[in-house]
Parts: C-alpha cells; structure tokens; sequence
C-alpha cells in the first residue's frame, strides 16, 4: 500500500520499504560536492595569499634584517608585557630568566664600553662634537656678518 505525502521537496510516495527517494540522495549528492568544490577553492586562496604573504615577508626581512629583528624583539616584548605570569613558568624559568637578565645587562654594559672605545677612536667624544658645533656656529655667524658688511 503507497500513501502520498507532500514534503517541501515535493510530493513523495511512502512505501512499506521505507526505500530513499533517489531525487533527495542526487540533490544530497550535488550539495555535497559544491560543498567540497567551495572548500577546496577557499583552502587554496587561503594558501596562495599565505604564500604570497611569506614571500612578501621574506623580501623585507632580506632587504632590511635589522629592522626585522628589532620588530620582532618589540613583538616579543609587548606579548611578555601583557600575558601575565604563572607559578609553574616562575617555578620551571626563574633561574634561567634571572641568569639571562644577568647575562643581558653584561652584554649591554660590553656593548656602551665597546661603543665608547670606538667613538674615542674615531675622535667622536663629547668635547669633539662640541667643537665642531661651536665652529660651525662660528662660521653661519662670520658669514651672516659678511654679508650684511658687504655693500649693496
């Protein structure tokens, strides 16, 4: 015995072999491989623009190290700043955080007393740039007062 029914897919006959209607498993079938074809085409944009992204990264990093690295520490820096602390990273990286500390300002502290041997060297010290600048001062002054002594 078959009974009719309407459904939003249109109407449908029942049966005692409660068989699927081969029309909602070929429009199943359709959704599900636009479905797949839309993630396939999403995953690979994602990919291209991530490589494209990573190229693009790589040529900054290439064309300009320094400033890649000292935006990368600032990076670093700000994420350590505002994620708080734990007890396990205090327990686990206490020691190993105060020898780098450590270690860091002995590092800073060789880099000034490097730094200032070489500006002594070069003749770069602060008494050196003041004279500089009290001569060139001079001179801006001495021309000035040529020019207005000249006659016009």
């Amino acid at each position: 015995m078959s009974v009719k029914h309407d459904s939003p897919t249109g109407p449908r006959t029942s049966s005692s072999s409660n068989a699927p209607d081969p029309s909602l498993r070929d429009r199943a079938g359709d959704a599900y491989d636009s479905a797949r074809s839309a993630a396939v085409d999403a995953y690979d944009a994602a990919r291209g623009k991530a490589s494209l992204a990573s190229a693009k990264a790589g040529d900054g990093i290439e064309e300009a190290p320094l400033i890649a690295l000292a935006g990368g520490l600032a990076v670093g820096v700000l994420l350590a700043a505002l994620l708080p602390r734990t007890d396990r990273e205090d327990k686990l990286l206490g020691p190993i955080g105060e020898r780098i500390t450590g270690g860091a300002k002995n590092a800073v502290d060789a880099a000034k007393g490097a730094g200032r041997e070489k500006l002594t060297e070069l003749n770069l010290t602060r008494d050196a740039g003041s004279s500089a600048l009290e001569k060139i001062i001079k001179g801006v002054s001495d021309a000035a007062l040529g020019a207005v002594k000249r006659p016009g």
